[in-house]
Order: C-alpha cells, then sequence, then structure tokens
C-alpha cells in the first residue's frame, strides 16, 4: 500500500495537444468537408432558382422550406441522438445528403429540375442538418477532454468560418462551368457529404449510450422525452432571453446574402464577384475566433446584447450598398462578434446538461433558434419581391431593433454571470 501512494497522489498527465488528437481531427476534417459543401450549395441553389425562374420570392420559398426542415427535425434529432450510436447516425445522415445533393445535379444537368423538386430537396436537406449538427457535437464531446473544449470550439469556429470563406467564390466558378450546365457546384457538395461520411467510419469514439429502455431519467413512452431540452432552457431566465435575442437576430439576418445575391445581380455583378462578395462575412468570422477569450472577459449578457447591436448599423448601411466590396466590409463586421456568440452558448447551455440529455439540448438549442428562420427567409423574398432592397433592408434594420429592444430591458440578462 506504502508503495502505492506515490502512484495515487501523482498529478495526472496533461491531455495530448488537439493537433495530435487523431479522432478530434478526423472529425473536424469531415466537418470542414460538409460545411464546405454547405457553403457552396447555399449559393448555388439561389442562383439555380433565379436561373430558372426569375423570382426572389421562389429563393426565399426554397430557403424557408429548408429552414422549416430544420424546425421540424430540430427536437426529434436530439432525442435520436441521445438514445442511439450518433457515429452511425452521422453516417445515414450525410449519405442522405449526398443523395439529395446528387438527385438534384443530374436533373440540372440533364434540363429536368422543376420548382417542386427543389421544394422537396430543400426540405430533406433542412431535416438532416439538425441531425448531423447534433450528433457531430455529441461525438466532438467523446473526442476532446472538457479542459480543451473552449480551444476546440475556438478551432471549430476556424473550420466555419473557413469553409464560408472558400465556399461563396468557389460556388460563384463552379456554378459558371457552363459545360455541365450549372450542375458542378451540386456535384462538388454531393461529394462534400460523401467525404464527411467516410471521416465518420474511420471514428472510434462516442458518448455512452443509456440502457435501451430510454435516457436516464426518462420513463419509456413518456411524452416529456422529447421536451427536455425545451424545459431546460424556457426555465431559466437569462437562458430564456438570450435564446429569444438570438432567434430574433436571426430571423432578420438569414435573408442576407439572399439581398446580397439580389442587390449584386441587378448591378449586373459577375457570380465570381458575388461570391467573393459573400465571403466577407467569413473573413470576419476568421478574425473573430482570436477574440473569443477576450471578449469573454465581458458579461455573457453584456456581449450578447453589445454583438446583437452591432448589426444594426450594418443592416442600415447595407440598404445604401454601393457594390461588392461595400457588401464584403459590412459582413465582415457584422461578424467579428459571432465566434464569441457561438461559444457562449456552448458555455451557458451544452455544457451544464447531464450526458444523458445532452443530445435533446442541443436540439432544443437548433429549434428554437431557427423558430424564426423560415419567417425570415420568406420574408425576404416578399420584400425584394415587392420593394426596393433599400426598403427591405431598412425594413429588417427596424424589426431587429424592436426584438434588441424588448430583450435589453429583461434585468437577468445584464446581471448574468459566467458558470464556474
Amino acid at each position: 500500500m506504502t508503495d502505492m501512494l506515490p502512484e495515487v497522489l501523482a498529478p495526472a498527465s496533461p491531455p495530448a495537444p488537439l493537433r495530435r488528437n487523431l479522432q478530434f481531427q478526423t472529425l473536424w476534417a469531415g466537418s470542414a468537408a460538409s460545411t464546405l459543401g454547405v457553403a457552396v450549395a447555399d449559393v448555388a441553389y439561389p442562383l439555380a432558382i433565379l436561373t430558372v425562374t426569375g423570382s426572389p420570392a421562389r429563393a426565399g420559398l426554397f430557403a424557408a422550406v429548408q429552414a422549416a426542415g430544420v424546425l421540424l427535425a430540430g427536437l426529434p434529432a436530439g432525442q435520436l441522438a441521445d438514445r442511439w450510436n450518433p457515429r452511425r447516425i452521422l453516417i445515414i445522415s450525410e449519405t442522405c445528403r449526398a443523395l439529395v445533393t446528387a438527385a438534384i445535379a443530374i436533373a440540372l444537368a440533364l434540363g429536368l429540375l422543376t420548382f417542386p423538386l427543389l421544394i422537396g430537396a430543400a426540405l430533406l436537406l433542412g431535416i438532416g442538418q439538425p441531425v448531423t449538427s447534433t450528433t457531430r457535437m455529441l461525438l466532438v464531446r467523446s473526442a476532446v477532454p472538457t479542459e480543451q473544449l473552449t480551444s476546440a470550439l475556438t478551432q471549430d469556429e476556424v473550420r466555419i468560418n473557413g469553409a464560408a470563406l472558400a465556399g461563396p467564390p468557389a460556388a460563384g466558378f463552379l456554378y459558371g462551368l457552363r459545360a455541365l450546365a450549372h450542375a458542378a457546384p451540386f456535384l462538388f457538395t454531393a461529394g462534400s457529404f460523401i467525404l464527411s461520411a467516410l471521416c465518420a467510419l474511420l471514428v472510434r469514439v462516442g458518448p455512452a449510450r443509456p440502457p435501451a429502455g430510454g435516457a436516464a431519467g426518462d420513463r419509456p413512452g413518456a411524452a416529456s422525452g422529447m421536451l427536455a431540452g425545451i424545459k431546460a432552457l424556457l426555465g431559466n431566465p437569462v437562458l430564456r432571453t438570450a435564446t429569444l435575442l438570438i432567434t430574433a437576430v436571426n430571423t432578420a439576418g438569414v435573408g442576407l446574402d439572399l439581398v446580397a445575391v439580389v442587390i449584386l445581380r441587378g448591378q449586373a455583378v459577375s457570380s465570381v464577384m458575388i461570391g467573393v462578395a459573400l465571403a466577407g462575412g467569413a473573413v470576419g468570422g476568421l478574425a473573430g475566433a482570436p477574440l473569443v477569450r477576450p471578449l469573454h472577459r465581458l458579461r455573457p449578457g453584456i456581449l450578447l446584447l453589445a454583438v446583437c447591436v452591432l448589426q444594426i448599423p450594418v443592416y442600415v448601411l447595407l440598404a445604401m450598398v454601393h457594390g461588392p466590396w461595400w457588401i464584403a466590409v459590412l459582413l465582415f463586421v457584422s461578424m467579428l462578434g459571432i465566434p464569441a456568440i457561438r461559444v457562449l452558448f456552448d458555455v451557458l447551455i451544452l455544457r451544464q446538461a447531464s450526458e444523458s440529455e445532452r443530445g435533446r439540448v442541443v436540439g432544443a438549442v437548433t429549434t428554437l433558434l431557427a423558430l424564426g428562420m423560415p419567417l425570415g427567409f420568406a420574408a425576404a423574398g416578399l420584400l425584394l419581391q415587392f420593394l426596393s432592397a433599400r426598403a427591405a433592408m431598412l425594413i429588417l434594420a427596424g424589426a431587429l431593433a424592436a426584438g434588441i429592444l424588448y430583450c435589453g430591458t429583461k434585468r437577468p440578462l445584464w446581471r448574468a454571470r459566467w458558470p464556474q
């Protein structure tokens, strides 16, 4: 026993650096591929719809249906991730997204693409998004020690914004390849989903699963099981107000890229330059990643309100747009604080959830933040259809200001502190 004492009291060796964590890096590579594919598709779909139909309203409807799929699948995705193997779910989800995207590419190449087919694809792709993001988030937490989570999430911001930076220009270039009848960006996206699924096949981590009867603490068949994450968020005044505030920002902001595409197309800007302009937001996100730790010295409520208030002048100035570089600069400014907000939500919400219900908490966050997205996409399309781009942006800025003003009156948000 005496011989064993020094070994028992010896401090645990520090975890290996993230760059040597093969499981995390494999997940990161798959996630980067998938995110890049989505970034390409997010530009390619509006361009294809405007080419086929010439209707901004239909482009907005496509995005609204996709957002509705995200909304519908958020809570079931969390429940599924808590009860089944998230790695297996990720492989299936990415494979399905690849098949749907490949079908769109084939239909476009053969001249058979119709708007109803696009709407069906939008719904399926929207459903796949929360399933993929929820399961990947759980797998990352299994692959990374708790003390390295903030560093891993900051590295993840580089992945998100790096893909967003490369995606729009790549989409503009690929869409301009007429030899493939504009199908190239969709083939690229399908391939990125396949690569993500292959990376998931190589991963050998996953959270401990509860017994087959359900997640810990659930009664078999209880209706409240799927709503556990919603109850955790809405039962906390700080989290409730923070979620409402981000929902307001999402509602007003989801149509910004569509607004920018319509404005620049009206100015006869090439598809490549449209992609370059939209990439300004990704550059802002990359520049904001190193700001995560300094900004987290502020109280969480003050940080959240400050980043949201910054969006209002950006929206107003976008109403006075003069070209692609002007849009790029404004999108850059709007994204500087977003990485800090994403990590803020992880610290305040996800790290406080028990492992048995973490998937449902992630699903609840996805669902609540997506509540206004279908309305935002549809409103942006309709505003652009019947009003000038300047009027549309000013209306969106006013709606955003109203939401921020309401949430800013809530004292619990101002008084919030970071958890230990």
